[in-house]
């Protein structure tokens, strides 16, 4: 035997090779920002969220507008996503997390629009009209708290309402940040991601 590849396989690989080659270039610019962010940080570097290990796509949960329109975060792929996670009351504490969403999405400047912020709801108690014009421009989404919790809890032992999310083009779960997250190291972060990476 000499190793060479058969006719058969010859054929295979040149009939699908504009296909490989159309997956590589997909993946190669979320795979190099996680390689430049996670592991070739430059000297005294390192990131303020926590890394999600292992990195897991999010699952497919119901999800209802306020409206009671489904939604499906399949709809948000090729963005990142900055997410939260509390009751429709939404009081001091959550306004503070959608305070920082917004505030560190604006201060992406021209990237901005590669991010979108949502803060899915864990019960059906109508919404402050106060906050939704306060924080246009979020995705208020309705989702069973079962369903939540199977989203965010294997990525943490925390209670999923505290603290923040970052979810990558690709619609992995990637980034949690503390309750009391500096918005400042968050931008931080995720300036870092969006330079590295040209998807979303």
């Amino acid at each position: 035997m000499n190793g060479s590849a058969s006719p058969a396989q010859a054929t295979h690989w040149r009939r699908y090779r504009p296909l490989y080659l159309l997956v590589a270039v997909c993946l190669a610019p979320v795979i190099a920002s996680y390689l430049a962010y996670y592991v070739v940080p430059p000297e005294g570097r390192t990131n303020y969220g926590d890394l999600i290990t292992p990195q897991r796509p999010v699952p497919a949960i119901s999800l209802t507008r306020l409206d009671g329109t489904p939604f499906d975060l399949q709809r948000l792929r090729g963005r990142w996503v900055l997410l939260a996670v509390d009751s429709a009351d939404c009081a001091s504490a959550c306004q503070q997390k959608l305070w920082k969403l917004r505030q560190v999405r604006l201060t992406t400047g021209k990237d901005r629009d590669r991010v979108e912020r949502v803060l899915l709801i864990t019960d059906a108690a109508p919404l402050e009209t106060m906050l939704l014009r306060e924080y246009d421009g979020t995705l208020f989404l309705r989702a069973p708290a079962s369903d939540v919790q199977s989203l965010l809890q294997p990525a943490s032992s925390a209670d999923v309402t505290a603290g923040l999310w970052l979810i990558d083009p690709l619609g992995n779960l990637m980034l949690r940040w503390p309750p009391d997250a500096d918005p400042n190291r968050m931008k931080r972060d995720l300036s870092r991601l969006l330079r590295a990476s040209r998807v979303g």
